[in-house]
């Protein structure tokens, strides 16, 4: 970040955006490491999954199905299943950066619903910029901090779920998406999402539900969207 960035406003409030995101999503993280100490999982492969993986849903959701006494095989494809949507990250987020070399490929590690979101929500290019980057380095700073502690402490900490951590991090995510939510479109796509992600998490793997909540997004873009020419054959 340049100098005449670092005093752009955008900047500075993207950066205290991406900060907090950090904080809030990164404590998070010592749940991680000791829920998946108590499932049997070790504290390198732990740590290997928060470094390597770096996808806190995907995560949980690999070391709930070893929790439950299911296959690798089963914890590889629903932890996969659930990490697709990194990839539909990616292609918003790609055109946005306009990084190259092992800038993409570090672009594409810090990928997360966080970074995804702080930087979507910017109206300049280098508040994007700024805060897709202190965002994505903050958490995996701090997310691997926490996993580590969570760890080792294993057993001592109890269920770190009651904590309410987990809350503390989607009250920071709801309040990125919150201000996105003004227009009435908006507010109808995100209730239809909410409404089939609720619906299905019951009867579905986990990871299902999050790709038909894209899914239902994608399709109301799509639908909202004029086709090409619609315009020009209606004043024909």
């Amino acid at each position: 970040m340049t100098g005449a960035e670092g005093r752009d406003p955008a900047v500075r409030s993207a950066v205290r955006q991406g900060v907090s995101v950090a904080v809030a999503t990164g404590l998070y993280g010592v749940s991680f490491g000791a829920l998946s100490v108590v499932a049997g999982v070790s504290v390198p492969q732990t740590m290997a999954l928060s470094l390597l993986l770096f996808s806190g849903g995907s995560q949980f959701a690999l070391i709930g199905v070893v929790a439950a006494g299911g296959s690798p095989v089963a914890a590889v494809a629903t932890s996969t299943l659930l990490g697709v949507r990194n990839a539909l990250y990616g292609a918003v987020v790609a055109p946005l950066l306009g990084v190259r070399g092992w800038r993409r490929l570090a672009a594409a590690h810090l990928t997360i619903d966080e970074s995804t979101a702080v930087a979507v929500g910017q109206r300049e290019p280098a508040a994007t910029r700024a805060g897709f980057w202190v965002t994505g380095a903050g958490v995996f700073v701090l997310w691997n901090a926490f996993t580590l502690l969570g760890a080792l402490a294993g057993d001592a900490l109890g269920d770190p779920r009651a904590w309410g951590l987990d809350a503390a991090a989607g009250a920071a995510f709801l309040a990125l998406v919150w201000p996105r939510l003004a227009a009435r479109r908006a507010q109808v796509v995100a209730a239809l999402a909410v409404a089939v992600t609720a619906a299905l998490i019951p009867v579905v793997p986990a990871g299902v539900p999050v790709l038909a909540a894209a899914a239902v997004a994608i399709v109301a873009g799509l639908v909202a969207t004029p086709r090409a020419g619609a315009g020009t054959g209606a004043a024909a």
